[in-house]
C-alpha cells in the first residue's frame, strides 16, 4: 500500500473515532462552540485530504456533512437529535468507504446522492419528508444494494423522523431487507454490514502516536546507559580473566541494539519536509510566468524529527527566494542563452556525521551591486568598508534582519523577512548556512546540520597530551610514520605531504592548528589519520591513537561555537570530557590558513605533477633468447603458464597448443623457436576478447614495480627501448609487435615503431576503458617523448580537470561504458579550462561518418585504433599547431 494512503487511513480513522464521541457530546451540549469547532475542523480536514488524494465519494459525503456543520457553527441551524443522527450516518458512510479503500486501495463503485441530498436539504432548511417514502416501496432497494452497503444505513435513518411510531418502522424496514436474501443484490449487501460496525482499521491499528518529548527522554536515558556501559568496559579492559567480561559483552550488545532502535523512532526521511514544495514552486511559476523544474535528490535521507520540523520553514523560504529572486523569466533566459526552463535542485546527504542540504538554482545569481547599495542604505556598511570586503563577505549581508533586494513587495518576497529567519532557525540546532553565488550562473545555499544529540562510533586520538574524538565515518585509514618506515613526511613548498601508495597526501598538524604546543619535540613515531571530506582527502597528524569507542555527542557550548574545528564534546568511559573534532571544519580552517587557498595552488599543482611523475608500473621481468633481461607491463599479461612440451602441436609449420578450449599460437621473441626437450615450457599468455597468444620465454625472473621511463630507444622490431628496472638495464618489449603475428587481425594490420617527437616531454592524457590498450600505448608514447597519464573512463578524466591538472593533448577512446568519447569531448569543450586542448579520438570503427561526428563534438582528429603510426604523427602535428597558435 502506498505510504501516503496508509497515513491517510491511519489519521482519518483516528479522526472518525474522535468524531463519534464529539457528536454525542454535541447532542448533549448543543451550544458548546468549542465542541462544534473541533467537529467542523476534523470533517474539514477529512474533506480536504480526500480532495488532495483524488477520492471523490469521500470528498462529496464529507463536503455535504461540512455544510451542515457550518450552519450549526454559524447559528443558522439548531442542533437537534435528528440532525446529529444524520451527521452520524454520514460518518458511518465514510467508515464503510474507508473499509473498502483499505482492502482494495480504491473507492467502491456507486453513489451517495440519497444521503448527500438529505444533508443538503437540512443545510438549506428544507423539510426532510423524503425519507418516509423509501420504506414502503421496496423497488428502490435493489438499486442501492449493489453499492457496497450504501442502503443499509438509510432505512435506519428513516426511523427517527416519523415520531408517531419510531420503533415499528425500522423493524418493518428490516424485514423486507432480509427477505430477498436469495437474490444476488442482497448477497452483495450482506458483507458491508459487519464491516461497518465496530471493526477498526487494520492499517490504523499498526501505528500509535507517541509524544516526541517521551522519545527525547528515552534517548537521554539511552545516552546515559551508553556512558555507563563505557565506564564498565573501561574497568574490565585488560583483565581477560574477569568474571564480568561475558555479562558486559552481552550488556554492550543489548545497549547497542536499544540505542539503534530508539534512534530509528526519532528519524524521518527529509522528503516529508519537501512534500509541499512542488506545489509551492508550481504556484509561483504560474504567478510569475516562469518555467521551473524542481529536482529533489536524497529525499530518503533521514534526520531527527525535531530537526525536520525546524528546517521546514527555512527550506520553504530558500526555495521561494530561488524561484522569485534567483531564476530569470522565460524571455530573459532565452536572451542570455539559457534553457527556458529554470532549475532548482534540492539535495540532501550525510557527510562526516552531518546532514548536508543543498539548495541551488541556475538563475542570475546574487546582484552584488544591489546588495552593496542596500547595505549602505540600511546603514550596515560604508562605501569604503565595502571596498575592502570580498564578494563572498558582501553576500553575507542578505542574512541581516530586514534586508531585501526586491524592488517591490509581492506576495512572495520583498518584505525583508526570510534569510535572517533562515539563519536563526538553523543556528538554533547548531547548524550553519553557507552561501555561494556566481553572477549569471546561479546561487547555492548549503545547510550543514551537526549532530545535536546522537551516539556515534569515534576514534580516540591524542595530541600534546590532550585527547580528541574523530567520527569514524570520516576516517579512511591510519598510517604510522617512523624514521625507518616506508612512509615519510616530506615538505613541498613549505607544505607537509605524505607519500602514500604513489600519491602525495596533504597533511594538517593538529598541534599547530589548535596551537596546543609551542615547541615541536622530535618524536620516535607519528600517526596520521587519513580523512576524507567530500572529494578532498587529507591527513591529520596526531601523537597517539587509542581505540574506537561509542560516544554520546553533546552540542558545543555557545562560547566555543565559533570554533569550526569542533562539532561537539563527549564523556569517555574514564569520566574525561573531550572535544569531538569536525573534519569539515579542519578542512575549512586549513583552506583559510592558506593550504588550499589560491596563494599555494602552485604547491598543490606541483604535488599533483610530482605524484604523476612518480607513478610506478608493475613489470614482468623475464629472459628469452639470451641472458639479457627483458620486461613487459604486467597488466598486458593475462596469465603466466607452464605448458607440457609434449602437448605442443604444429599446423602449417607454426607451433600452437590447445588452451582452454581454443588453439593458442605460440610466438618466439627472436623468431627462433627453441622449446625445452622435456618438462614444462614457460609462456606469457596475452588475451584480448577472442584472441589469445602465448609468448615463449626461457625464464620468468621477477615481478617488480618501478617507474617506466624508456631512456634509449631501439630500431629493432619488437623492442621499444631500454629502461632501468630494479637497478638493471632492461629491454622493454613491444607486445604490439608480436600480437599480429599470432592473429593478423588483432589490430587490423602489422605496425612498427615511430620516431621521437621533437618536444620536451609534453603531457598527454590517455582515456580508454581497456587496460590492455592503455598499457600497450603508454610505453609507446613514453618512448616517443611524451609524459603519459592514463585513466579508465571519462568521469575520472574530468576529475583530473577539477583537480587542476593540465595537459598538452588528450587521446580518448570512443566506445566506453558510461560517458562515451563523443560525450566526453563535448564536456571538455563546454568548459574553458580544457577548452583549447587538442583532442584525438581512437576507435576501432573509423568510417567517414565517425570522422565527421568526431569533429563536430570537438575532436581535432580521428584515428583508427590499429594505426599507431598515424596516432604519433597526428599527436605531434596537433600539439605543434596548438602551441604555434598560442
Amino acid at each position: 500500500m502506498d505510504d501516503l494512503l496508509s497515513e491517510f487511513l491511519t489519521e482519518t480513522s483516528e479522526s472518525l473515532s474522535v468524531l463519534d464521541i464529539a457528536l454525542v457530546n454535541l447532542e448533549q451540549n448543543p451550544n458548546d462552540p468549542q465542541i462544534l469547532g473541533n467537529i467542523f475542523r476534523l470533517v474539514h480536514t477529512i474533506k480536504g485530504t480526500c480532495g488532495f488524494l483524488g477520492l471523490p465519494r469521500l470528498e462529496h459525503v464529507a463536503h455535504a456533512g461540512e455544510n451542515v456543520l457550518g450552519k450549526f457553527r454559524d447559528g443558522e441551524l439548531e442542533v437537534t437529535p435528528d440532525a446529529v443522527t444524520l451527521i452520524l450516518q454520514s460518518i458511518d458512510r465514510i467508515k464503510l468507504i474507508l473499509g473498502h479503500l483499505e482492502q482494495n486501495e480504491c473507492e467502491p463503485e456507486g453513489s451517495d446522492e440519497d444521503l448527500i441530498e438529505r444533508l443538503n436539504a437540512m443545510a438549506e432548511g428544507r423539510a426532510i419528508g423524503a425519507p418516509s417514502a423509501p420504506p414502503p416501496p421496496s423497488p428502490p432497494m435493489p438499486v442501492f444494494e449493489p453499492v457496497a452497503a450504501a442502503p443499509a444505513p438509510e432505512p435506519v435513518a428513516a426511523a427517527p423522523e416519523p415520531e408517531p411510531e419510531p420503533e415499528p418502522e425500522p423493524v418493518k424496514a428490516s424485514v423486507p431487507a432480509t427477505t430477498p436474501q436469495p437474490s444476488p443484490p442482497a448477497a452483495a449487501a450482506a458483507p458491508p454490514v459487519p464491516a461497518g460496525e465496530a471493526k477498526e482499521s487494520a492499517v490504523a491499528a499498526q501505528t500509535i502516536r507517541v509524544n516526541v518529548e517521551l522519545l527525547e527522554n528515552l534517548m537521554t536515558l539511552v545516552s546515559e546507559l551508553v556512558l555507563t556501559r563505557n565506564q564498565l568496559l573501561q574497568m574490565v579492559r585488560g583483565k581477560d580473566d574477569s568474571e564480568f567480561a561475558t555479562p558486559l559483552q552481552r550488556l554492550s550488545h543489548i545497549t547497542t541494539d536499544l540505542q539503534e532502535g530508539v534512534m530509528k523512532t526519532r528519524m524521518q526521511p527529509i522528503g516529508n519536509a519537501w512534500a509541499k514544495l512542488p506545489r509551492i514552486v508550481r504556484d509561483l511559476a504560474v504567478e510569475m510566468n516562469k518555467k521551473i523544474d524542481l529536482q529533489m535528490l536524497g529525499a530518503e535521507t533521514e534526520l531527527d524529527r525535531q530537526v525536520l520540523e525546524l528546517i521546514k520553514d527555512p527550506l520553504t523560504h530558500m526555495v521561494r527566494n530561488s524561484a522569485d529572486h534567483g531564476l530569470e523569466g522565460t524571455e530573459e533566459r532565452k536572451r542570455v542563452g539559457k534553457p527556458e526552463i529554470g532549475k532548482i535542485v534540492l539535495n540532501a546527504f550525510h557527510e562526516g556525521g552531518h546532514i548536508i542540504i543543498e539548495i541551488s538554482d541556475d538563475g542570475r545569481g546574487l546582484n552584488l551591486d544591489r546588495i552593496k547599495q542596500k547595505a549602505i542604505q540600511n546603514g550596515l556598511a560604508t562605501e569604503s568598508e565595502l571596498e575592502a570586503l570580498t564578494p563572498q563577505q558582501i553576500y553575507q549581508f542578505i542574512f541581516k534582519a530586514g534586508f531585501s533586494t526586491a524592488e517591490k513587495v509581492t506576495s512572495v518576497s520583498g518584505r525583508g523577512v526570510g534569510m535572517d529567519v533562515v539563519r536563526t532557525n538553523i543556528e538554533k540546532i547548531g547548524g550553519t548556512v553557507e552561501l555561494k553565488s556566481q553572477p549569471g550562473k546561479g546561487s547555492s545555499f548549503i545547510i550543514k546540520i551537526p549532530l545535536t544529540l546522537a551516539i556515534v562510533s569515534a576514534l580516540i586520538v591524542e595530541c600534546a597530551v590532550e585527547r580528541f574524538a574523530i567520527p569514524q565515518i570520516s576516517v579512511l585509514e591510519l598510517v604510522r610514520v617512523t624514521a625507518n618506515s616506508e612512509h615519510g613526511i616530506e615538505m613541498i613548498n613549505n607544505a607537509p605531504v605524505l607519500r602514500l601508495r604513489d600519491r602525495l597526501l596533504p597533511l594538517v598538524s593538529l598541534k599547530r592548528l589548535l596551537k596546543l604546543a609551542e615547541n615541536d619535540e622530535e618524536q620516535q613515531e607519528t600517526f596520521i589519520v587519513v580523512t576524507q571530506v567530500g572529494t578532498y582527502t587529507f591527513g591529520i597528524i596526531v601523537d597517539r591513537v587509542f581505540d574506537t569507542e561509542e560516544i554520546v555527542v553533546k552540542p558545543v557550548a555557545p562560547i566555543l561555537r565559533h570554533i569550526s574545528m569542533f562539532s561537539g564534546n563527549t564523556i569517555l568511559g574514564d569520566g574525561s570530557v573531550i572535544m569531538i573534532l569536525d573534519p569539515n571544519g579542519i578542512a575549512g580552517a586549513t583552506g583559510e590558513s592558506g593550504m588550499m587557498a589560491g596563494g599555494t595552488r602552485d604547491a598543490e599543482a606541483q604535488t599533483v605533477r610530482e605524484s604523476h611523475a612518480d607513478l610506478k608500473t608493475s613489470l614482468l621481468v623475464f629472459r628469452a633468447g639470451g641472458d639479457d633481461l627483458k620486461a613487459v607491463p604486467l597488466a598486458l599479461v593475462a596469465r603466466l603458464e607452464e605448458i607440457e612440451v609434449g602437448e605442443i602441436e604444429h599446423s602449417h609449420g607454426k607451433p600452437m597448443v590447445q588452451y582452454r578450449g581454443h588453439l593458442m599460437p605460440l610466438i618466439a621473441i627472436d623468431g627462433i623457436m627453441n622449446f625445452r626437450d622435456e618438462g614444462r615450457q614457460p609462456v606469457l599468455v596475452f588475451s584480448d576478447k577472442d584472441h589469445t597468444m602465448g609468448l615463449v620465454v626461457d625464464e620468468i625472473v621477477d615481478i617488480v614495480e618501478d617507474r617506466l621511463k624508456v631512456e634509449l630507444s631501439a630500431d629493432n622490431p619488437g623492442v621499444i627501448g631500454t629502461a632501468v628496472i630494479a637497478g638493471k638495464a632492461t629491454t622493454i618489449i613491444d607486445a604490439g609487435y608480436y600480437l599480429p603475428q599470432a592473429f593478423g587481425d588483432w589490430f587490423g594490420r602489422n605496425d612498427k615503431e615511430f620516431g621521437n617527437a621533437d618536444f620536451h616531454a609534453p603531457r598527454v592524457l590517455l582515456v580508454d576503458d581497456s587496460p590492455f590498450f592503455r598499457n600497450l600505448l603508454t610505453p609507446l608514447l613514453s618512448v616517443a617523448g611524451y609524459e603519459v597519464i592514463s585513466v579508465d573512463g571519462a568521469d575520472k578524466a574530468l576529475q583530473l580537470r577539477e583537480r587542476g591538472d593540465e595537459f598538452d593533448a588528450i587521446i580518448s577512446d570512443i566506445e566506453m561504458p558510461g560517458m562515451s568519447g563523443f560525450e566526453f569531448a563535448a564536456a571538455v569543450r563546454a568548459d574553458g579550462r580544457w577548452g583549447t586542448i587538442p583532442m584525438v579520438a581512437l576507435s576501432s570503427h573509423a568510417t567517414e561518418k565517425d570522422f565527421e561526428r568526431g569533429r563536430q563534438v570537438g575532436f581535432n582528429d580521428y584515428i583508427a585504433k590499429f594505426d599507431r603510426d598515424a596516432l604519433l604523427q597526428t599527436l605531434a602535428s596537433t600539439i605543434a599547431a596548438s602551441k604555434g597558435a598560442a
